[in-house]
Protein backbone atom coordinates (compact mmCIF):
# COMPACT_ATOMS: atom_id res chain seq x y z
CA UNK A 1 0.00 0.00 0.00
CA UNK A 2 1.51 3.23 -0.79
CA UNK A 3 1.06 6.67 1.26
CA UNK A 4 0.57 9.79 -0.40
CA UNK A 5 3.57 12.84 0.64
CA UNK A 6 2.94 15.41 2.01
CA UNK A 7 4.34 18.69 0.51
CA UNK A 8 7.26 20.07 2.77
CA UNK A 9 5.82 23.75 3.27
CA UNK A 10 2.44 21.76 4.68
CA UNK A 11 4.61 19.69 7.25
CA UNK A 12 6.29 22.73 8.20
CA UNK A 13 5.79 24.11 12.12
CA UNK A 14 6.65 27.06 14.34
CA UNK A 15 8.62 23.78 15.90
CA UNK A 16 10.94 23.89 12.98
CA UNK A 17 11.13 27.30 13.25
CA UNK A 18 11.89 27.45 17.01
CA UNK A 19 14.11 24.25 16.67
CA UNK A 20 16.53 26.79 13.57
CA UNK A 21 16.69 30.20 15.98
CA UNK A 22 17.64 28.14 18.70
CA UNK A 23 20.58 26.26 16.47
CA UNK A 24 21.22 30.15 15.34
CA UNK A 25 21.16 32.07 18.43
CA UNK A 26 23.30 30.21 21.45
CA UNK A 27 23.95 33.44 23.49
CA UNK A 28 21.89 35.29 25.37
CA UNK A 29 20.22 38.57 24.13
CA UNK A 30 21.11 39.44 20.06
CA UNK A 31 22.90 36.96 18.07
CA UNK A 32 24.51 38.99 14.83
CA UNK A 33 26.88 38.02 11.88
CA UNK A 34 25.30 35.68 9.87
CA UNK A 35 23.80 37.96 7.53
CA UNK A 36 23.68 41.38 7.18
CA UNK A 37 20.87 43.22 8.84
CA UNK A 38 19.86 40.08 10.93
CA UNK A 39 19.47 39.21 14.30
CA UNK A 40 18.27 36.84 16.29
CA UNK A 41 17.33 37.36 19.74
CA UNK A 42 17.09 34.91 22.66
CA UNK A 43 15.62 35.34 26.28
CA UNK A 44 14.77 33.07 29.22
CA UNK A 45 12.45 35.81 30.79
CA UNK A 46 10.58 39.21 30.15
CA UNK A 47 12.47 41.81 29.47
CA UNK A 48 11.65 45.51 30.11
CA UNK A 49 10.73 48.23 27.40
CA UNK A 50 14.21 48.87 25.37
CA UNK A 51 14.74 51.76 22.64
CA UNK A 52 15.75 50.55 19.14
CA UNK A 53 15.82 51.51 16.28
CA UNK A 54 15.51 50.20 12.49
CA UNK A 55 17.07 51.46 9.61
CA UNK A 56 15.25 49.48 6.28
CA UNK A 57 11.80 47.95 6.10
CA UNK A 58 11.84 45.34 8.92
CA UNK A 59 10.57 42.18 9.32
CA UNK A 60 9.74 40.79 12.81
CA UNK A 61 9.38 37.58 13.67
CA UNK A 62 8.43 35.79 16.91
CA UNK A 63 8.87 31.84 16.87
CA UNK A 64 8.38 31.03 20.67
CA UNK A 65 6.78 34.14 22.82
CA UNK A 66 5.33 36.96 22.93
CA UNK A 67 6.52 40.63 22.44
CA UNK A 68 5.57 44.01 22.01
CA UNK A 69 6.93 47.03 20.15
CA UNK A 70 5.57 50.53 20.75
CA UNK A 71 5.74 53.41 17.72
CA UNK A 72 4.33 56.61 18.14
CA UNK A 73 2.41 55.30 21.00
CA UNK A 74 1.09 52.86 18.85
CA UNK A 75 1.51 49.01 20.63
CA UNK A 76 2.07 46.05 18.35
CA UNK A 77 1.62 42.80 20.00
CA UNK A 78 2.52 39.66 17.99
CA UNK A 79 3.60 36.15 18.62
CA UNK A 80 4.23 32.68 16.60
CA UNK A 81 1.13 33.37 14.44
CA UNK A 82 1.91 36.99 14.00
CA UNK A 83 4.61 38.52 12.45
CA UNK A 84 5.35 42.55 12.43
CA UNK A 85 6.97 44.76 9.72
CA UNK A 86 8.13 48.42 10.34
CA UNK A 87 8.66 50.85 7.70
CA UNK A 88 12.28 52.28 7.45
CA UNK A 89 14.20 54.73 9.82
CA UNK A 90 11.89 53.81 12.67
CA UNK A 91 12.78 54.50 16.69
CA UNK A 92 10.60 52.69 18.91
CA UNK A 93 10.40 50.48 22.05
CA UNK A 94 10.65 47.12 22.43
CA UNK A 95 9.51 44.86 25.33
CA UNK A 96 9.83 40.52 25.76
CA UNK A 97 6.14 39.94 26.86
CA UNK A 98 6.68 35.99 28.06
CA UNK A 99 9.87 34.24 28.01
CA UNK A 100 11.05 31.38 30.41
CA UNK A 101 14.24 28.69 30.42
CA UNK A 102 11.90 26.35 29.68
CA UNK A 103 10.62 27.81 26.66
CA UNK A 104 12.85 30.36 26.02
CA UNK A 105 11.83 34.08 23.64
CA UNK A 106 13.26 33.37 20.36
CA UNK A 107 12.86 35.32 17.41
CA UNK A 108 15.06 37.62 14.33
CA UNK A 109 14.81 40.76 13.01
CA UNK A 110 15.49 41.04 9.54
CA UNK A 111 16.43 44.38 7.90
CA UNK A 112 15.95 44.58 4.41
CA UNK A 113 18.14 46.56 1.79
CA UNK A 114 15.89 49.12 -0.11
CA UNK A 115 17.09 48.11 -3.50
CA UNK A 116 15.82 44.65 -3.23
CA UNK A 117 12.36 46.04 -2.00
CA UNK A 118 12.22 48.25 -4.88
CA UNK A 119 13.19 45.42 -6.83
CA UNK A 120 10.19 43.28 -6.05
CA UNK A 121 7.92 45.90 -6.02
CA UNK A 122 8.43 46.66 -9.64
CA UNK A 123 7.79 43.38 -10.82
CA UNK A 124 4.97 43.05 -8.85
CA UNK A 125 3.42 46.02 -9.75
CA UNK A 126 4.28 45.29 -13.44
CA UNK A 127 1.76 42.44 -13.27
CA UNK A 128 -1.11 44.43 -14.75
CA UNK A 129 -3.33 41.16 -14.11
CA UNK A 130 -3.42 41.43 -10.77
CA UNK A 131 -6.26 43.22 -8.92
CA UNK A 132 -5.18 46.42 -7.25
CA UNK A 133 -6.54 47.28 -4.13
CA UNK A 134 -6.74 51.06 -3.10
CA UNK A 135 -4.69 52.54 -0.61
CA UNK A 136 -6.40 53.92 2.40
CA UNK A 137 -5.30 56.55 5.17
CA UNK A 138 -5.99 53.94 7.63
CA UNK A 139 -2.62 51.73 5.83
CA UNK A 140 -0.58 55.33 6.44
CA UNK A 141 1.29 53.55 9.68
CA UNK A 142 4.60 53.22 10.37
CA UNK A 143 4.08 49.02 11.13
CA UNK A 144 1.70 46.77 10.97
CA UNK A 145 0.80 43.45 12.15
CA UNK A 146 -0.24 40.32 9.98
CA UNK A 147 -1.05 36.55 10.01
CA UNK A 148 2.02 34.41 9.74
CA UNK A 149 1.23 31.39 7.18
CA UNK A 150 2.88 28.38 6.44
CA UNK A 151 4.41 30.31 2.96
CA UNK A 152 6.13 32.67 4.45
CA UNK A 153 7.49 30.36 7.43
CA UNK A 154 8.91 28.20 4.39
CA UNK A 155 10.70 31.04 3.03
CA UNK A 156 11.95 31.89 6.18
CA UNK A 157 13.56 28.93 6.66
CA UNK A 158 14.50 27.81 3.52
CA UNK A 159 16.62 31.60 3.91
CA UNK A 160 17.92 30.19 7.71
CA UNK A 161 19.38 27.02 6.01
CA UNK A 162 20.48 28.73 3.11
CA UNK A 163 23.03 31.30 4.91
CA UNK A 164 24.68 28.85 6.94
CA UNK A 165 26.42 27.18 3.81
CA UNK A 166 28.83 28.68 1.38
CA UNK A 167 27.33 27.79 -2.08
CA UNK A 168 23.81 28.11 -0.95
CA UNK A 169 24.83 31.45 1.11
CA UNK A 170 25.84 32.89 -2.17
CA UNK A 171 23.54 31.53 -4.40
CA UNK A 172 19.97 30.63 -2.95
CA UNK A 173 19.97 32.57 0.09
CA UNK A 174 19.37 35.91 -2.02
CA UNK A 175 16.81 34.16 -3.91
CA UNK A 176 15.16 32.87 -0.88
CA UNK A 177 15.34 36.81 0.72
CA UNK A 178 13.60 38.34 -2.00
CA UNK A 179 10.48 35.36 -1.88
CA UNK A 180 10.27 36.53 1.74
CA UNK A 181 10.32 40.13 0.79
CA UNK A 182 7.40 39.16 -2.04
CA UNK A 183 5.43 36.99 0.45
CA UNK A 184 5.26 39.81 3.19
CA UNK A 185 4.36 42.59 0.52
CA UNK A 186 2.24 40.61 -1.48
CA UNK A 187 0.31 38.87 1.56
CA UNK A 188 -2.64 40.79 2.70
CA UNK A 189 -0.83 44.47 2.87
CA UNK A 190 -0.74 44.95 -0.92
CA UNK A 191 -2.53 48.36 -0.51
CA UNK A 192 0.55 49.48 2.19
CA UNK A 193 2.99 48.29 -0.97
CA UNK A 194 1.00 50.93 -2.90
CA UNK A 195 1.13 53.40 -0.79
CA UNK A 196 5.11 53.10 -0.06
CA UNK A 197 5.57 52.90 -3.57
CA UNK A 198 3.69 56.00 -4.72
CA UNK A 199 5.47 58.17 -1.27
CA UNK A 200 8.66 56.82 -3.05
CA UNK A 201 8.17 57.68 -6.20
CA UNK A 202 8.67 61.75 -5.68
CA UNK A 203 12.35 60.86 -4.89
CA UNK A 204 12.85 57.66 -6.80
CA UNK A 205 14.07 58.25 -10.05
CA UNK A 206 14.29 54.52 -11.17
CA UNK A 207 10.20 54.44 -10.42
CA UNK A 208 9.85 57.63 -12.24
CA UNK A 209 11.48 56.19 -15.39
CA UNK A 210 9.47 53.03 -15.36
CA UNK A 211 6.17 54.97 -15.12
CA UNK A 212 7.54 57.51 -18.18
CA UNK A 213 8.67 54.35 -19.99
CA UNK A 214 5.42 52.49 -19.81
CA UNK A 215 3.76 55.42 -20.65
CA UNK A 216 5.96 56.49 -23.86
CA UNK A 217 6.76 52.46 -25.30
CA UNK A 218 6.14 53.97 -28.78
CA UNK A 219 9.00 56.76 -28.06
CA UNK A 220 12.51 56.01 -28.76
CA UNK A 221 13.11 55.33 -25.55
CA UNK A 222 17.38 55.54 -25.50
CA UNK A 223 19.32 55.16 -22.56
CA UNK A 224 20.60 59.09 -22.81
CA UNK A 225 17.04 59.73 -22.84
CA UNK A 226 15.99 57.97 -19.52
CA UNK A 227 19.04 58.98 -17.86
CA UNK A 228 17.98 62.91 -19.02
CA UNK A 229 14.42 62.04 -17.23
CA UNK A 230 15.81 60.69 -13.82
CA UNK A 231 18.30 64.29 -14.31
CA UNK A 232 21.34 61.40 -13.94
CA UNK A 233 24.41 61.10 -16.08
CA UNK A 234 23.82 57.61 -18.44
CA UNK A 235 26.24 56.00 -16.45
CA UNK A 236 25.02 57.14 -13.23
CA UNK A 237 22.09 56.55 -14.62
CA UNK A 238 22.65 52.54 -15.75
CA UNK A 239 24.22 51.80 -12.77
CA UNK A 240 21.37 52.59 -10.39
CA UNK A 241 18.59 51.16 -12.59
CA UNK A 242 20.77 48.04 -12.58
CA UNK A 243 20.75 47.85 -8.48
CA UNK A 244 17.02 48.73 -8.53
CA UNK A 245 15.61 46.30 -10.82
CA UNK A 246 18.71 43.75 -11.24
CA UNK A 247 19.23 44.16 -15.18
CA UNK A 248 19.84 46.92 -17.56
CA UNK A 249 17.46 49.78 -19.01
CA UNK A 250 18.03 48.25 -22.40
CA UNK A 251 16.78 45.06 -21.42
CA UNK A 252 13.73 46.12 -18.75
CA UNK A 253 12.55 48.70 -21.71
CA UNK A 254 12.55 45.51 -24.30
CA UNK A 255 10.88 43.44 -22.07
CA UNK A 256 8.09 46.17 -21.15
CA UNK A 257 7.61 46.55 -25.16
CA UNK A 258 7.29 42.76 -25.64
CA UNK A 259 4.77 42.23 -23.20
CA UNK A 260 2.85 45.31 -24.39
CA UNK A 261 2.89 43.44 -27.88
CA UNK A 262 2.02 40.43 -26.69
CA UNK A 263 -0.95 41.45 -24.79
CA UNK A 264 -1.98 43.43 -27.77
CA UNK A 265 -1.96 40.60 -30.19
CA UNK A 266 -4.00 38.30 -27.75
CA UNK A 267 -6.43 40.77 -27.11
CA UNK A 268 -6.08 41.28 -30.95
CA UNK A 269 -5.69 45.38 -30.92
CA UNK A 270 -4.35 46.02 -34.50
CA UNK A 271 -2.36 44.58 -37.06
CA UNK A 272 0.99 43.04 -36.53
CA UNK A 273 3.01 45.89 -38.06
CA UNK A 274 0.53 48.78 -35.86
CA UNK A 275 1.31 47.22 -33.00
CA UNK A 276 5.10 46.80 -33.60
CA UNK A 277 5.04 50.93 -33.88
CA UNK A 278 2.99 51.21 -30.80
CA UNK A 279 5.35 49.39 -28.46
CA UNK A 280 8.41 51.10 -30.06
CA UNK A 281 9.25 49.08 -33.31
CA UNK A 282 9.12 51.31 -36.38
CA UNK A 283 10.83 48.46 -38.30
CA UNK A 284 7.93 44.79 -38.25
CA UNK A 285 10.90 42.67 -39.12
CA UNK A 286 12.77 43.64 -36.48
CA UNK A 287 9.80 43.37 -34.17
CA UNK A 288 8.99 40.19 -35.66
CA UNK A 289 12.39 38.59 -34.85
CA UNK A 290 12.78 39.80 -31.35
CA UNK A 291 8.97 38.84 -30.49
CA UNK A 292 10.71 35.27 -31.59
CA UNK A 293 13.24 35.24 -29.75
CA UNK A 294 11.27 36.34 -26.66
CA UNK A 295 8.11 33.59 -27.01
CA UNK A 296 9.31 31.01 -29.59
CA UNK A 297 6.73 31.87 -32.06
CA UNK A 298 6.12 34.77 -34.57
CA UNK A 299 3.37 37.04 -33.90
CA UNK A 300 0.79 35.86 -36.41
CA UNK A 301 1.73 32.34 -35.31
CA UNK A 302 1.44 32.99 -31.11
CA UNK A 303 -1.82 34.76 -31.63
CA UNK A 304 -3.16 31.82 -33.60
CA UNK A 305 -1.70 29.53 -31.06
CA UNK A 306 -3.93 31.50 -28.21
CA UNK A 307 -6.99 31.59 -30.27
CA UNK A 308 -6.54 27.86 -30.76
CA UNK A 309 -5.85 27.16 -27.28
CA UNK A 310 -8.73 29.62 -25.99
CA UNK A 311 -10.77 27.62 -28.72
CA UNK A 312 -10.02 24.26 -27.20
CA UNK A 313 -10.56 25.45 -23.66
CA UNK A 314 -13.86 26.98 -24.59
CA UNK A 315 -15.25 23.24 -26.65
CA UNK A 316 -14.03 21.38 -24.01
CA UNK A 317 -15.64 23.47 -21.23
CA UNK A 318 -19.12 23.36 -22.74
CA UNK A 319 -18.89 19.38 -23.06
CA UNK A 320 -18.07 19.58 -19.53
CA UNK A 321 -21.66 21.57 -19.14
Amino acid sequence: MTHATTPLEERITSGDLVAALLERAPERGANTGLWPGLTLYRFTGPVAPTWEEVQSLSLCVVAQGRKCVTVDGEHYHYDPFHYLVLNSNLHFTAEIVEASVTKPFVSFVLQIDPAIVRKVSVEMLDRRSVPVPVPREADAGQAFVSALDSDLMGSVLRFLRAIATGPDRRVLAPVYLQEIVYRVLRADQYARLLRIAADQEHNDPIARVIRYAREHLSDPLTVADLAEHASLSPSAFTALFRESTGTSPYQFVKELRLTRARDLLVRGDGTVAGISRAVGYPNPSHFINEFRKRFGLSPRAYCDFNSLTTDLSTHHAGQAR
